[in-house]
């Protein structure tokens, strides 16, 4: 009897289902988009139900198309979207506010307003953004959960005092999803996930007490946190017709280095999607940028550590849905290869510099939040249209690059190169 593996892809503008047999052969797939919504500007946030059901019903669409039991489903495993923050109630599992995406800005006043602080934290000997680099690897920006948790805490009426009483779950997608797909009965993440939150200590793999201290949040909120290959608990029967097993879970970028088989130090994958994130392997040590990039966990596996250094560029797919829905310069995505194909790979000095939401690593731009261009289609003639798309790559260039300073020195990107999309 042939054995299969149950993929889902929570991403940030669709929700993927992918099934596996033993060997990687794909066998079906199902895929829902869905939209995101803006309620003030520089806010960006998505329906929490419309992120399970469209998971679900991908799940439910490609065991359906492929004709497969979920009796003959050995493995679920997840992947999803960082950072995205939810707070759901216990008893309930219903959610209290949106998800807060991770490319909202609300809180960006309050990061640059943390980041400028030079004042020592009491007890330490530190200032907060410099405990933050050194327990997290990160570095202030409302990008990550920790601004995005405390801002809920705070603004949504009520929520604080249930959290105080143990009422609440935190956590990013994946963690959302096992609690659903369990029925409420596991409230855990993996070491991935946990280290975008800006709240785990990446070198003791623990919540990060002083860090949990400073944004007022009580750890009965807080996931329990495992290796990516783990027991994640078991779907209820009425799900998907039997109980499977979840026994995989990993952030999207870090999932794509895995998929993309880099598994030794100074290996990079390059990967697009509604951003591009590129990340270099640099084994059990945590690497320390000069030029803003990120120290994250790769991966965890049997409680050994393999940690990460990732540049970041918010927009590319989502620069291209723009192009297509909101410009109508494209009337397909396929038509952004025969435009790259026709200026022969040259931008004719147009760059795209997107801001749509904002610049990532090396090069971060806390408040940027909207483009500066004022594009008029009626003589945007194709030719730049064209060289658009080409100068778009630049920024991608760079951060892989990192102006040939930031990826450290002997773990600077060598050997197999790995991209995809």
């Amino acid at each position: 009897m042939t054995q299969y593996i149950l993929a889902l892809d929570q991403g940030t503008s669709s929700s993927r289902a992918i099934i596996y047999t033993a060997t990687g052969d794909v066998v079906a797939r199902a895929q829902q988009d869905f939209e995101m919504s803006f309620p003030s500007d520089g806010w960006v946030e998505q329906d929490p139900e419309v992120l399970w059901e469209t998971t679900l019903q991908s799940a439910r669409r490609a065991l359906n198309d492929g004709g497969i039991s979920a009796q003959d489903v050995k493995a679920l495993g997840i992947t999803n979207q960082r950072e995205t923050t939810l707070v759901w109630d216990r008893v309930t599992g219903e959610c209290l506010y949106n998800a807060i995406v991770w490319q909202d800005r609300r809180t960006a006043v309050r990061c640059t307003q943390m980041a400028s602080s030079d004042r020592q934290l009491e007890g330490l000997s530190q200032t907060l953004a410099e405990l933050i680099s050194a327990k997290t690897g990160l570095l202030i920006d409302p990008y990550f959960s920790s601004t995005k948790l405390a801002w809920i805490l705070e603004n949504v009426a009520g929520a604080a005092d249930k959290a105080r009483a143990g009422e609440l779950c935190f956590g990013t997608v994946d963690s959302f999803l096992i609690w659903r797909l369990t029925g409420g009965a596991v409230h855990v993440t993996d070491a991935t996930n946990a280290s975008r939150t800006q709240l785990f200590d990446i070198h003791q793999q623990c919540w990060c007490p002083e860090l949990l201290e400073y944004f007022q949040i009580d750890p009965s909120l807080l996931p329990e946190v495992k290796d990516c290959a783990a027991d994640f608990g078991v779907t209820t029967e009425d799900l998907f017709g039997a109980a499977i097993p979840i026994t995989g879970v990993a952030g999207d970028q870090q999932a794509a280095l895995v998929g993309q088989a880099c598994f030794e130090s100074g290996q990079v994958k390059s990967t697009y999607g509604t951003g591009c994130f590129v990340i270099s392997n640099t084994g059990s040590k945590a690497v320390r940028s000069t030029q803003q990039l990120l120290t994250t966990v790769a991966y965890r596996l049997e409680g050994e550590v393999t940690f990460g250094l990732e540049g970041s560029i918010f927009v590319a797919g989502i620069a291209i849905k723009w192009l297509r829905d909101q410009m109508g310069l494209i009337r397909e995505t396929t038509d952004t290869s025969d435009a790259f194909q026709s200026t022969g790979g040259g931008h004719g000095r147009c760059v795209c510099r997107s801001c749509i939401h904002r610049i990532g690593g090396p090069t971060l731009a806390t408040r940027c939040s909207r483009s500066d261009h004022r594009f008029d289609t009626r003589y945007f003639q194709r030719t730049n249209r064209d060289r658009f798309f080409t100068g778009g790559c630049l920024p991608n260039r760079r951060v892989i690059t990192g102006d040939g300073k930031g990826w450290g020195g002997d773990i600077a990107p060598k050997g197999r190169w790995r991209h995809g999309r």
